[in-house]
């Protein structure tokens, strides 16, 4: 049985233990919940930091995988006729691999995955679809950088973001690079490349 759940408001269904892990100022922005006859429940949520899979246990224990956008690098959904695989790869050889979500789940997943890291990112991420006769493939890559910006309390990134792209100039992303290069995020020769490029538009 999965229960799909959207919102803050659904704190209230996590587990004390998942409920410590998540910082004051955390958005959730989509939960998925797989519960089996026997078993505790399985979480994949996505907040607008990170990805964290959560694996309820019996008396007390948990497994927990937390992967923050900063170190994801790849979404990979692969759907058949009798099963799916949601993957999600990041630095330092992490890698969740989920097989328990139906194929509409796996899909909401990787697109509120994708809306989260465009809600920080100075280039546009998309999702890339293979489809064939009995399968389909949807690769998410993220960008070589990310921006962190200021989310105000009760703004929604899915909303807001488009917006705040559209109307940022170079010299406010020029700002946000320097951001990147001094956290250590990207190189200095990538910072270079991208300031160069930024310093032509103004």
């Amino acid at each position: 049985m999965e229960d799909k759940l959207d919102g803050d408001d659904v704190r209230s269904s996590f587990p004390k233990a998942l409920l410590r892990h998540l910082e004051p100022n955390e958005r959730v922005l989509f939960s998925i919940k797989r519960r089996a006859s026997l078993e505790k429940p399985k979480w994949l949520i996505v907040t607008d930091r990170r990805v964290i899979y959560f694996d309820e246990k019996v008396l007390g224990r948990y497994e927990m995988k937390a992967i923050p956008y900063q170190k994801l690098e790849q979404v990979t959904v692969r759907v058949g006729i009798m099963s799916s695989e949601f993957v999600i790869e990041g630095e330092e050889s992490i890698t969740l691999k989920l097989g328990w979500m139906k194929k509409e789940q796996a899909k909401e997943a990787i697109e509120a995955i994708k809306d989260a890291l465009n809600a920080i990112a100075v280039e546009p991420v998309t999702i890339d679809v293979n489809k064939g006769l009995t399968n389909e493939t949807w690769v998410l890559k993220k960008p070589k950088e990310l921006v962190s910006r200021t989310m105000y309390v009760g703004q929604n990134p899915q909303t807001s973001a488009p917006q705040a792209q559209a109307e940022e100039d170079p010299i406010e992303k020029l700002k946000k690079l320097k951001e990147l290069l001094d956290a250590g995020i990207i190189t200095e020769e990538e910072y270079e490349e991208k300031r160069e490029k930024l310093l032509k538009q103004i």
